[in-house]
């Protein structure tokens, strides 16, 4: 079965789905095109309330992209003590923090010229 190349808005849509599916808090979409030389196009941000909250997540977004459009991470780091887990989808990079170490490394302020769309969820 041929891979298909899915947009980077539809890897986000499939990314943001798999978070929701399991309640992940405090989603944050950073597009970082505008900026100069990024390794990627977005960040999504989003925290859990405990390492194994985190590692669902992660789980999750891996399932969910990887059943809609057969691909997956490129990379992923973290995953062991789920404090901060970082997939690399390459256009996208997703972020999934415990709260405490997403407040205290503070991406979305290392990157303040990156447009910042808050994902209303249910959960926040």
């Amino acid at each position: 079965m041929q891979k298909k190349k899915a947009s980077a808005d539809e890897l986000i849509a499939l990314i943001l789905e798999g978070i929701e599916e399991v309640k992940g808090h405090n989603i944050n979409l950073l597009d970082l095109r505008e900026i100069e030389n990024t390794v990627c196009e977005y960040f999504i941000i989003c925290n859990g309330t405990s390492n194994t909250h985190v590692k669902a997540i992660t789980g999750s977004v891996q399932k969910t992209v990887s059943k809609a459009i057969k691909d997956k991470p490129w990379h992923v780091e973290g995953e062991d003590n789920a404090e901060w887990v970082l997939m690399d989808y390459v256009n996208v990079v997703v972020h999934i923090f415990q709260k405490q170490i997403r407040d205290f490394y503070d991406i979305e302020g290392l990157w303040g010229d990156a447009k910042v769309t808050v994902v209303e969820s249910s959960v926040n």
